[in-house]
């Protein structure tokens, strides 16, 4: 079985916590205190326009920022009680106008569902969320949903029903891993969700628009959450000195992750230390050459050949190169795990093509292509791998969630 690691630091501006799977880095989330991230903030807005072209509306989120919240994503505000918040549209129908749902002036609950990339601002949806390792709260809904990657046996259907059974308040989202999950974790993580949630809304209750009610999970946080069942066995937290360079009890990084844990996740406290070597932890664990290296355009594939990855204002083409391998189906094999990979570090998001080498036969690239599709299906955010063409080009889209890692080490 492999082993999982977290480790987290403070670099500067930079927090950072890696992922490390037998030592290899695997996964990474960085938070830039210059270039803060709204994705899963939740805001008391104001809507300001309704831009009846785009059937949405524009909503002050404060601090001379604005997002656009669709039709689509519009749900009828109920603050004043705990009844489930019926929905304004249909799945699946047409949105109704957006004149008919909102009004300029009035306040809106909302929750950014991706960051203001270039000229566009941050994407809105009234349909909130509260993500934790097994369980997400989706409050203003009514059902128990269960994650498709647990198939579609009776299994579903026990494992719905043990939710219903022990879960705090109403609208849940099973993610895969609570099948491994104790009874006392996921009671214990769903009653910590929903009282985050009655907060939330006491807050929003209680004040004036704009105003953020709830900041998105910080980057140590959404690194445990994203890892779910796969709890690390070891979460290494390496707090910078204070000026007097002596450290007396737990620094601040420490602190806030034993706070989180204490509530969200009691059983990885026993796995939660602070690192006390003169040396830095990503410096001992050479992780920020590893880290520099996500920069480059070129990528050495494990077994030869390389990828070159480059992003354009439209998309993000992946060229494979065999190298001096003879044999395209193994460099191809070999650079579908190294992809989803590269993909996942770099946070990139939008459309991808890929261009694998030439293959001899049709066999060969459908193994291709389910080898790629199986490599995203542990990743976190959405990823669609779609089919490959006459010349050897695969699409696939990743949606787009964060600032991509170019973005946030750029001087």
């Amino acid at each position: 079985m492999s082993r999982l690691e977290l480790l987290v630091d403070r670099d500067g501006p930079l927090t950072r916590a890696a992922v490390l799977t037998d030592g290899r880095l695997t996964d990474l989330h960085i938070d830039h205190a210059g270039r803060p991230s709204l994705l899963g903030a939740i805001i008391l807005g104001r809507v300001e326009r309704i831009a009846t072209g785009l059937n949405g509306a524009f909503v002050d989120l404060g601090n001379s920022l604005s997002g656009l919240l669709p039709a689509a994503d519009v749900r009828r505000p109920v603050l004043d009680d705990d009844s489930p918040q019926p929905r304004a549209n249909r799945p699946g129908a047409k949105p109704a106008p957006i004149g008919a749902l909102l009004r300029t002036g009035q306040p809106v609950l909302v929750q950014v569902k991706a960051d203001a990339a270039g000229a566009k601002g941050p994407s809105l949806t009234m349909d909130i969320t509260l993500p934790g390792r097994f369980l997400v709260h989706a409050p203003l809904g009514r059902d128990i949903a269960v994650s498709k990657r647990l198939g579609s046996g009776p299994e579903r259907t026990a494992l719905a029903r043990r939710i219903e059974q022990l879960a705090t308040g109403a609208g849940w989202i099973v993610r895969a891993g609570a099948a491994q999950a104790s009874d006392d974790l996921l009671a214990a993580e769903s009653e910590a969700l929903h009282l985050q949630w009655r907060a939330i809304r006491d807050d929003a209750r209680a004040g004036s628009a704009p105003r953020l009610l709830h900041p998105g999970p910080d980057a140590p946080t959404r690194a445990l959450i994203e890892q779910g069942a796969a709890a690390p066995a070891a979460i290494l937290v390496d707090d910078p000195p204070p000026a007097g360079g002596i450290r007396i009890g737990d620094g601040p990084l420490l602190s806030a992750l034993r706070d989180w844990c204490g509530h969200h996740a009691p059983d990885l406290l026993p796995r939660l230390g602070g690192h006390t070597d003169a040396q830095r932890l990503f410096d001992l664990r050479d992780l920020d050459s590893a880290i520099a290296e996500l920069l480059d355009v070129r990528v050495p594939l494990p077994l030869g050949g390389s990828l070159v990855i480059e992003r354009t204002e439209a998309l993000t083409v992946v060229d494979v190169n065999a190298g001096e391998r003879g044999n395209p189906l193994d460099v191809n094999l070999d650079a579908a795990a190294e992809i989803a990979r590269q993909l996942r570090l770099r946070n990139v998001g939008g459309i991808v093509v890929v261009d694998f080498v030439n293959m001899r036969s049709r066999g060969d690239a459908e193994r291709v292509l389910a080898a790629l599709s199986q490599a995203v299906e542990s990743d976190p955010v959405q990823t669609q791998v779609y089919g490959m063409s006459k010349l050897g080009l695969v699409e696939l889209t990743r949606a787009r969630r964060g600032t991509p890692l170019a973005a946030l080490l750029r001087p």
